[in-house]
């Protein structure tokens, strides 16, 4: 066969226009294997990086759950905090509103109120210190000063913490109040704590741990701080928890005082610096 034939010469113009067409589309995949693999790959992924298994597919739904219940969580312990508090505020106001029988003369106990009135009086800070003052300068004995000059620093560290606190938290005294104090001050408008309670705590402690005193009149202490508590809510003045927050401070500034107390050489010398002695 001639090497020039015409069948020669076709495949050679066959091959150079199968070398033309290969030069013309790259050294890339071909189009059969690019349709055998997947649709390329995403975004931000490797040329030769598998694709996910379905375990890790069927996984990741779960991580988002897992963490979705979490934060479902830590925002469902604030409300149930929340929750509490209101409840407790709202079970307070309607149980302060319940107990107020002597908050006008129109209440149900409205003919009790003078003499609620009158251990209103019992439990101010005026008469405690003027008191105070008045047997101190009176007292003869070393002992005695002693006990009436701690009782009187008693009733200044009493009178400076509750201002302090009332004027922090700044709670409105009920509704049903009706604004005919004795000698009422700027932070007496203000309901939280009840001073009457930590004062009546306070000097109940006081009385019971340094004047001996018989059986008798040491329940009559005991009474009287309490009924100092609830004639507080009987007359409007203020809330259940103002008063039993009032018994809770006035027992701890006792216990503050007895840690503070002076004693009678330091008596001596403070009576000196005042010029009393």
């Amino acid at each position: 066969m001639p090497s020039h034939s015409p069948k020669h010469r076709s495949r050679e113009r066959e091959a150079r226009r199968l070398e033309a067409l290969l030069q013309a589309r790259g050294p890339g995949p071909g189009p059969g294997l690019q349709r055998a693999g997947s649709e390329g790959p995403g975004p931000g992924a490797g040329a030769g990086q598998p694709p996910p298994s379905p375990r890790h597919r069927e996984a990741a739904p779960g991580l988002r759950r897992d963490s979705a219940s979490e934060d479902g969580r830590m925002k469902l312990n604030p409300s149930l905090l929340g929750i509490a508090l209101r409840s407790l505020l709202a079970v307070d106001l309607w149980l302060s509103k319940r107990l107020g029988v002597c908050a006008s003369d129109d209440s149900p106990w409205g003919s009790a109120r003078p003499i609620m009135k009158l251990i209103e009086v019992s439990g101010h800070g005026i008469p405690w210190l003027a008191g105070t003052v008045y047997c101190l300068a009176q007292s003869g004995s070393a002992a005695g000063q002693e006990v009436l000059l701690n009782l009187l620093l008693a009733l200044i560290l009493d009178l400076v913490l509750v201002g302090v606190v009332k004027s922090l938290v700044r709670r409105r005294r009920p509704t049903h109040n009706k604004m005919d104090m004795f000698a009422t001050f700027s932070v007496d408008r203000y309901s939280f704590p009840s001073g009457h309670a930590t004062r009546a705590a306070m000097g109940g402690r006081f009385f019971l741990n340094h004047l001996v005193l018989a059986v008798p009149l040491r329940i009559l202490v005991v009474l009287w701080v309490c009924i100092v508590g609830l004639s507080r809510v009987m007359l409007g003045r203020h809330n259940v928890t103002d008063v039993l927050c009032g018994f809770i401070m006035g027992y701890l500034q006792f216990s503050l005082v007895e840690y503070m107390w002076l004693s009678s050489n330091n008596l001596q010398t403070f009576l000196r610096l005042c010029g009393l002695k």
